[in-house]
């Protein structure tokens, strides 16, 4: 029936409009009337509200804080034992009406004053059982006195000036409502009476408003196309009088449509590029470390370590079979640990009197699916950064922990650690992904890839104490090979 309603108000002639305009003059006025009857209804419901609300506070009892003071110091000094203390019930019995009151109350204020008056209830309840517990454990006077005196009592006293100050001001509200109430009578009465007075004086008004209807349509479609030309493509124009406009909305809406398809694949195409480049520069392996270990090789053939040699040829072999990987950008999280072992067994040839470390992965996560070579640059990182500007001895450990929605995996180093000035700059320019420099582009590139994989809210993050090492924690999703 709205649809048909619709079709033939669309179809309708400019008269025949202004005929419909006519006939609905009286509407306002009655949907004006209804509104201001039901604001008297709104507010006299509130004035009944706040009455009600007043009288549940002054159900809290004004004495509440001597007497729940004077309980809780009966229970410290012996005078009562805990079964037969009530600092239950009045604790029930607080919460009960704070309960109520939270359901009358229409300020936003006291709404606030409420959710004070129930943290310090549950305080409160604390403060009790660390005294129960106490006086379970025995000997413990002094302490449950001191809990008394520096905690229940001052926290009662919050409790009860929050309480006086919620029944002022719902008083003072009640007290505005009234005068508002007064307001809002004399002024329907008025209106009633000027209402029909007015209908003749707003028939000369419909003359100019009529035409105006008329052309809203065609503003509204200016509007629309002036929010387009400024870059808006979330809009949208919904044609409801004439075809010709219909025809126009359809046409801007398809056209806006088109755009938005376009500047997805624009996107789409940008979001490739970046990911290209970042694959081309993980592919730009350091040279330098190729040169070291070719040398350290070298020194073991002459050395005469034949082992030694074949075993780090093997973990050379390694570390550039899973960089090259057959090309996937996405490995399972046991392909990423062997290529950080094939690493890390690299560097410890290197660097045995400075380096060991720890991989501790549970097996249950080595499924799931990591950006290549995502943990080998922090691994690097902190052995360049960290244990190499250390003495003694460094550690490396890398594990991994599940939680409910992700798992993280963490690269722990017993290293010289960062500053506080130095690690704030680390963390703005990966959250503001500003790399300026090639001081951390291995930590930003490893950010990128995982937010271009998986997402925003995936990545890393550096905790850090100088003197006390690092630890870099990677946030990942719970995803596996083909899903």
């Amino acid at each position: 029936m709205k649809e048909r309603l619709r079709r033939i108000y669309n179809q309708s002639t400019l008269a025949t409009k202004i005929r419909y305009f006519y006939l609905m003059l009286l509407i306002p006025f009655i949907l004006l009337l209804g509104f201001l009857l039901y604001n008297l209804w709104v507010v006299n419901r509130s004035y009944e509200g706040m009455i009600n609300s007043s009288v549940a506070a002054s159900e809290f009892s004004l004495d509440f804080k001597k007497d729940f003071d004077y309980e809780t110091y009966l229970l410290i000094v012996g005078n009562k034992s805990i079964h037969e203390s009530k600092l239950d019930d009045m604790l029930d019995e607080a919460n009960r009406i704070v309960t109520r009151l939270e359901e009358l109350t229409n300020s936003r204020e006291n709404t606030s004053r409420l959710n004070s008056v129930k943290k310090y209830l549950k305080n409160l309840g604390i403060y009790k059982e660390r005294i129960e517990q106490n006086l379970m454990e025995g000997n413990k006077y002094e302490e449950n006195l001191e809990i008394w005196e520096n905690d229940v009592q001052i926290v009662t006293d919050l409790l009860q000036d929050t309480i006086f100050q919620y029944i002022y001001y719902e008083i003072s509200d009640l007290q505005h409502l009234s005068t508002e109430y007064r307001n809002i009578f004399v002024g329907t009465v008025r209106f009633i009476i000027i209402a029909f007075a007015c209908i003749c004086t707003l028939l000369l008004i419909l003359s100019y408003y009529i035409p105006l209807s008329i052309t809203r349509p065609i503003r509204k479609l200016s509007e629309v196309t002036d929010q387009v030309a400024k870059g808006d493509l979330s809009v949208r124009f919904d044609a409801r009088s004439g075809v010709e406009v219909n025809r126009l909305s359809d046409s801007l809406n398809t056209m806006i449509d088109k755009i938005n398809e376009l500047l997805a694949q624009v996107t789409k195409e940008q979001v490739r590029l970046r990911k290209a480049e970042f694959e081309l520069l993980q592919m730009q392996i350091n040279p330098h470390f190729l040169y070291n270990t070719l040398d350290t090789i070298i020194w073991l053939a002459e050395a005469g370590k034949q082992k030694e040699v074949v075993d780090m040829v093997g973990s050379l072999s390694e570390f550039f079979r899973t960089s090259l990987n057959q090309g996937k950008d996405i490995i399972p999280i046991r392909e990423e640990l062997q290529h950080v072992k094939s690493y890390l067994e690299i560097q410890q040839v290197r660097y045995q009197d400075i380096l060991e470390y720890e991989i501790h992965m549970p097996e249950e996560l080595e499924k799931y699916l990591i950006p290549k070579i995502t943990i080998q640059p922090i691994v690097e990182n902190a052995l360049y950064h960290g244990i190499k500007n250390k003495r003694g001895l460094g550690h490396i450990l890398i594990n991994g922990r599940r939680e409910k929605n992700h798992f993280v995996i963490q690269i722990e180093d017993n290293g010289i650690g960062i500053s506080e000035e130095r690690l704030a700059q680390v963390r703005d320019k990966i959250q503001y992904r500003s790399p300026a420099g090639n001081d951390i582009y291995g930590l930003y590139n490893v950010n990128e890839r995982i937010h271009l994989n998986f997402g925003e809210k995936f990545g890393i993050s550096i905790e850090s104490d100088y003197g006390d090492g690092t630890v870099v924690s990677i946030l990942l999703p719970y995803m596996e090979e083909g899903v």
